[in-house]
């Protein structure tokens, strides 16, 4: 079978002012990135034509998460995009929204981030690299505030801001842990006051989460006004209002803001627009593209990035508390192959029939199903992404699993086949969603403080015996408490790879304890991250990265991606 890549480049793709067109769009609303891919400049619209689209019932939301990640893959990307043309092709209107790929993974160790096989969006190429320039503009928004931070301080700091309780860090769109922790304003007074620092990557910006949570222009700018980059010398606390970077910042933005219009191998409209990594961030494309697919189609169907311990979890706790939003309908993504590696078999292995090992590693998906039944309120169907080494054995044994949870299986060939290999997905969760018997439900409550809503998420979800934290962090924590930040969410950073903080704890560990190394203020996204154990907001490159084997051939063809 050809690759992802030879695959998206053989696609024959309509111009996306057809795609446009096909959601009842005119021509003046698409800013178009070459013939394939564009943002959407809703305000170009007269006022009827918007009271027109944004009085319109919302159509249906399926969030589609899965199972642990492992080596051994699952595909939720895949499903999303297989999902949404295998509801069209059943005679459903419906579009799909993603986050954008970061360009850490892709030059890492993840590859391309578009989905797979015969079910991904395109071009892919673009897609996977500078896409739109979003990223570049969260970057330069964010770094912006943090030079406009050490100017002022260099020309006489008016503020008073104590540069040892500078929180605001630098970030950049790539993998490079020499930059986890730097020392700036070396070579003299000319060059600024000499203090530590560091970088994270951009999806770990609270600029990033604040795109991605915005409602409009104006909430943006009021979000960024809110940002607290650390305190004074008295204590107080310093704002990019405060320094008169919101304006300019919100500037930057104003484009990106606009959500991205592109298309699947299959010409399913999709929004690709926001990207913050579920395990440093939370985790879900932005709000703006997703309230603007519910009035563009019968059924929107949406990913929250890794398994349903984390992004689902951020997508409940924060994304649906923040704006009302409610999944209608939930899929768990997981393989055959997996749940054998959370059973304890070695990757090289997992190709093998293996009943023993599949049904040790079928805990992990007991507990994700557990935690979106029981702790999110929602049904789920569980979509088994196929393997041609899978066996009508081993599906058996999933199928009996979940049928004692009440919860329906689903074998799907969307990565071989396209939207046609998910048409039996696609019809279970038309029914799910027409039997509308969902209540969803937060893990915590807006009025728990701090470290109860992180030990209710430890203890539920991860399936945690407790918390805990060093009395520095601790009282950090108090302070935000006492500060009036107590009814923030909470955004757990923390390793995907496991329910623990330890990543080779597979399957569904229990007793452990979740250690709190570090707190953030995000008083603009309007949450608190509370990173875990060893959890780093820069990744570093892997020994061998895909940046490697990335390439341009003779004609110009990107190659290598994935």
């Amino acid at each position: 079978m050809p690759s992802d890549i030879e695959i998206a480049q053989q696609a024959q793709m309509k111009k996306i002012t057809e795609i446009a067109a096909s959601l009842g769009l005119p021509a003046d609303v698409v800013e178009q990135y070459g013939h394939y891919k564009a943002k959407l400049d809703m305000a170009s619209l007269s006022t009827a034509q918007q009271n027109e689209i944004f009085s319109r019932p919302d159509g249906k939301l399926i969030l589609v998460t899965a199972i642990s990640p492992t080596p051994a893959g699952e595909g939720k990307t895949t499903t999303t995009v297989g999902l949404g043309d295998a509801l069209n092709r059943i005679g459903k209107q419906a579009m799909i929204c993603l986050r954008e790929p970061c360009m850490g993974p892709v030059f890492g160790s993840k590859g391309g981030a578009a989905g797979g096989g015969y079910a991904q969006v395109v071009p892919m190429e673009d897609i996977n690299l500078h896409f739109t320039g979003d990223f570049s503009a969260i970057a330069f928004a964010h770094n912006l505030l943090s030079s406009m931070i050490d100017n002022h301080i260099h020309q006489g700091n008016a503020l008073g801001i104590d540069p040892s309780q500078v929180s605001w860090k630098r970030v950049m769109e790539l993998n490079d842990r020499a930059l986890r922790q730097v020392v700036i304003g070396l070579g003299g007074k000319a060059n600024g006051q000499t203090r530590e620092d560091g970088f994270d990557i951009v999806v770990a910006s609270e600029v990033m989460a604040i795109f991605c949570l915005a409602e409009n222009l104006n909430d943006l700018k009021q979000r960024l006004g809110n940002i607290v980059i650390g305190y004074s010398f008295e204590g107080q606390p310093i704002t990019a209002r405060d320094l008169k970077a919101d304006g300019a910042m919100t500037v930057l933005l104003k484009n990106a803001l606009k959500p991205n219009l592109v298309q699947t191998l299959e010409h399913t409209p999709a929004f690709i627009h926001g990207g913050p990594f579920a395990n440093i961030a939370h985790g879900c494309n932005s709000v703006i593209s997703t309230r603007l697919a519910l009035k563009l189609a019968e059924y929107v169907v949406t990913e929250a990035g890794f398994g349903a311990d984390l992004g689902a979890e951020k997508f409940i706790d924060i994304k649906c508390r923040k704006t009302g939003l409610r999944p209608d309908a939930c899929v768990i993504v997981a393989t055959i192959r997996a749940l054998k590696y959370h059973g304890g078999v070695d990757v090289k292995d997992c190709s093998q029939e293996n009943l023993v090992a599949l049904k040790a590693g079928l805990v992990n998906l007991e507990k994700h199903v557990e935690n979106i039944t029981q702790h999110y309120g929602l049904h789920c169907i569980v979509s088994i992404n196929q393997f041609t080494t899978d066996t009508e054995a081993e599906f058996a044994v999933v199928s009996e699993c979940m049928a004692s949870l009440g919860v329906k299986v689903v074998l799907a060939e969307h990565w071989a086949s396209g939207g046609a290999g998910a048409e039996r997905l696609a019809n279970e969760v038309v029914k799910q969603i027409e039997a509308n018997t969902s209540k969803l439900k937060y893990v915590y409550d807006d009025t728990d403080t701090l470290w109860e809503k992180m030990r209710k998420v430890a203890t539920k979800i991860y399936g945690a015996a407790d918390i805990a934290a060093s009395r520095k962090i601790k009282t950090q924590i108090e302070k935000l408490q006492a500060d009036g930040y107590g009814h923030y969410p909470i955004c757990i950073a923390k390793t995907q790879s496991s329910f623990a903080s330890d990543p080779t704890l597979s399957g569904a560990p229990t007793g452990h304890i979740v250690t709190i190394q570090q707190v953030r203020l995000c008083a603009g996204a309007e949450f608190i991250v509370m990173i875990c154990d060893d959890m780093v907001t820069m990744p570093g490159l892997p020994k061998d990265p895909c940046a490697t084997r990335i390439d341009i051939d003779a004609d110009g063809k990107v190659v290598g991606i994935f």
